[in-house]
């Protein structure tokens, strides 16, 4: 009997069909204490030393800081707010908080409610419990969150709750950074002062900023909530772990952008008009490729806020999707034999005069300054694909990365067929012509010309140019944008370094700067193109040619994640002051820790499932079966033909031998890895016997689907789920 769904009353009364909100604009970020609002809260001269500490990255005096903690708590109690939070990002991939009431008892039986600048500037939870690494002791519990004035704070209801939250960085007694905030943060300071420092040498005056900027778009799948609590593997791992295809996928094409049924349409609204609120910038919404699944896509913004955002989008889609009776995952892989989820994670540079690095412009200098940006991300993925590689390596990811829809683990550039034309010539040279009308020149009457964003998409690609920005396609739907950020700023900070070190060099022997960048970008061409790949990254031809290019090709995570502790790894971090070498180190231990624990937790699941649901189903079947072939027998005699039936007797009887015994051998090669204590040599065990064993499980119990009485089976199959009504 299969179980009936824990959804609560609330939940089954919510009105989806209420009353709608005015227009966007008169409600975007109203629960947000943005620039707007502080302007209209605060005296003056305090809002000109806040806007002064967020753009010049100072310190806020405690006088200022007690009257902007005023102003907040006012604002957001009269909002509805009882308490506050620091809300920060620890190692565990989700954000965290803890919530203090705004009341200072001020008698026997009397309270006010008070919020001082030192309650907004530092707050202290407990740091004991968090994954750190190896950093912190388990008793050593001080762990400090701080104020990141650049990322506003936000208003946040959950039922009748109302909370303040504050975004927050989050760092050890001693100062070491236990969250994902911190190295963002001070890898946009690296990448920044690198920026700075190229386009000062290239003549621009002006520039007193830079910045990187991202845009995630993120996948995610909607299933009826009925379905998924009566799902173990769901509700604990976020993907079902058995469960064979159904007869109709994805291939018909006709989910790819297709009418949006009512139903999630009013979900889409609900959860969209949240990030309104927020300040988040929704901008598209999409049915995606499989069946269930859509995509939604923010405007660009500031890194740091773009990841704050993404955080709060993935938290309000799953508790929105609640209120509709919903599930949604964000799993990478939620379900086989259909296209798993993304998380493509746009990145580029852009200065404070609103002008995108990446971004062919027209004059001769913007053109000059793209190419050496250009040249220095590629450089910056040719030199570091391993850790770029590691940046997105998790469990969960690797049942995506590699398959149909997804790029694989060689991570190359794609640049599209007239921008690698016009590469190639500045190598040999040469001169070309542009493809179209809207050219843009550098100055130069032998240098080629450029097309303006005549570059078709490839998305077989994992880091693909797209015409102002680069499209890195091989983050992971549940991940957080953080880390790969974090990386692509530090090493991009790296390759402009030490681009501006050799233009230097030869700006001192010849004086004109642009043919300076050439030679140079002529030099490094040599080097750095074989990353460079416009083909099908799905083909085996590629794969043997990328090992001809000794292009590095980790298809786990255990082994992608020795790249972040190689010496190369650990000093360009700790160069640029991003990530201590103990810093660093503690990441990989971490995500090695998550990677174990991810996998021992669905081996554990899928044991659960076997022993106490499929095996019970499958042999009340065979034994009604048995019961039937018996009873045929005695009504009919021997001379019953029963082939069919006896075959299918068979073939239950076997796949349940199979099923218990490689559910025993799972067990095993579980037991065998926790006696390891070398957290590399267990993930490793995990991934190349225990994983492969799960893999054979699967295609037991799935065939077993097929045979199984319908009505026997205790899950709901994939054509129930994946087909939202």
């Amino acid at each position: 009997m299969k179980k009936t769904c824990p959804i609560t009353a609330a939940e089954r009364s919510y009105a989806v069909e209420k009353e709608k909100s005015g227009p966007v604009s008169e409600y975007y970020g109203e629960d947000t204490f943005n620039i707007r609002v502080m302007k209209n809260k605060l005296p003056g001269d305090t809002y000109n030393k806040i806007i002064d500490a967020i753009h010049e990255n100072t310190i806020l005096d405690l006088e200022t800081a007690n009257t902007v903690a005023h102003a907040m708590a006012k604002w957001a109690i009269e909002k509805g707010a009882t308490h506050f939070a620091h809300w920060f990002q620890p190692m565990t991939g989700i954000t965290a908080e803890k919530h203090d009431a705004f009341i200072d008892v001020t008698g026997a039986s009397s309270v006010i409610e008070r919020f001082s600048g030192k309650q907004l500037v530092q707050g202290e939870p407990d740091a004991s419990s968090f994954p750190s690494g190896g950093i912190r002791a388990t008793f050593e519990a001080r762990g400090y969150t701080a104020w990141d004035m650049s990322s506003p704070a936000f208003i946040r209801r959950n039922g009748i709750s109302t909370t303040l939250c504050i975004p927050t960085a989050f760092i050890s007694f001693t100062g070491q950074a236990l969250d994902k905030k911190t190295p963002l943060l001070r890898s946009n300071r690296a990448v920044s002062k690198s920026a700075l420092n190229i386009l000062k040498l290239l003549g621009s005056k002006d520039v007193r900023g830079v910045f990187a900027t991202l845009g995630p778009e993120q996948e995610y799948f909607l299933i009826d909530a009925d379905y998924y609590y009566k799902r173990p593997d769901l509700v604990m791992g976020g993907r079902a772990i058995v469960g064979a295809p159904p007869p109709k996928g994805q291939e018909l094409e006709d989910q790819y952008f297709g009418s949006i049924k009512e139903r999630v349409s009013s979900y889409m609204h609900d959860m969209e008009e949240e990030l309104f609120k927020l300040g988040v910038p929704a901008k598209t919404r999409h049915n995606e490729v499989a069946p269930s699944q859509f995509e939604l896509a923010p405007v660009f913004e500031e890194a740091n806020l773009a990841v704050d955002h993404n955080q709060i989008v993935m938290d309000t889609m799953q508790q929105v999707a609640k209120k509709h009776r919903l599930a949604c995952l964000l799993h990478e892989k939620p379900f086989a034999g259909i296209n798993g989820s993304g998380k493509h994670l746009n990145w580029s540079l852009s200065d404070n005069k609103g002008n995108n690095l990446l971004n062919p412009g027209q004059t001769p200098e913007d053109n000059i300054h793209f190419l050496v940006f250009l040249i220095a991300v590629i450089r910056a993925v040719y030199k570091h694909a391993d850790i770029i590689r590691a940046s997105v390596g998790s469990y969960a990811n690797d049942h995506r990365l590699g398959a149909n829809e997804a790029p694989p683990a060689i991570i190359s550039v794609f640049l599209g067929d007239q921008l690698t034309r016009i590469l190639g010539d500045i190598e040999a040279g040469k001169v070309s012509k542009a493809s179209d009308k809207e050219i843009i020149n550098l100055g130069i009457s032998s240098l080629p010309i450029v097309s303006k964003d005549s570059t078709d998409r490839n998305r077989t690609s994992p880091f693909a140019f797209t015409g102002n920005k680069f499209e890195f396609r091989a983050v992971g739907s549940a991940q957080s944008i953080s880390f790969p950020a974090t990386v692509l700023n530090t090493i991009v900070a790296e390759s402009l370094d030490y681009l501006a070190e050799k233009i230097k060099g030869r700006c001192d022997k010849s004086g004109n700067v642009n043919q300076c960048v050439l030679t140079v970008i002529r030099e490094e061409l040599k080097d750095i193109k074989p990353v460079l790949f416009n083909g099908d990254n799905y083909t085996m031809e590629w794969e043997k040619e990328a090992a001809k290019r000794k292009l590095p090709n980790y298809k786990t995570t255990p082994v992608a994640l020795k790249a972040l502790i190689t010496p190369k790894a650990l000093d360009l971090f700790e160069k640029y002051k991003v990530l201590s070498h103990v810093e660093l180190k503690s990441r990989y231990l971490i995500h090695i820790e998550r990677y174990i624990k991810d996998l021992s937790i669905e081996a554990k699941c899928l044991q659960n499932i076997c022993l106490s649901q499929i095996l019970p189903a499958a042999t009340s079947y065979q034994n009604r079966l048995s019961e039937a072939i018996l009873g045929t027998r005695e009504a009919l005699g021997k001379s019953a033909d029963l082939s069919a039936q006896l075959d299918l007797l068979k073939k239950l009887a076997a796949l349940v031998n199979q099923v218990y015994a490689t559910n025993q051998a799972i067990q095993t090669g579980v037991e065998k890895a926790s006696a390891v204590h070398d957290e590399q040599k267990k993930a490793e065990m995990l991934c190349d016997r225990v994983k492969t064993k799960m893999n054979e499980l699967r295609g037991y119990v799935d065939e077993l689907e097929m045979l199984v009485d319908d009505e026997l089976w205790p899950l709901p199959k994939f054509w129930e789920m994946l087909f939202i009504s």
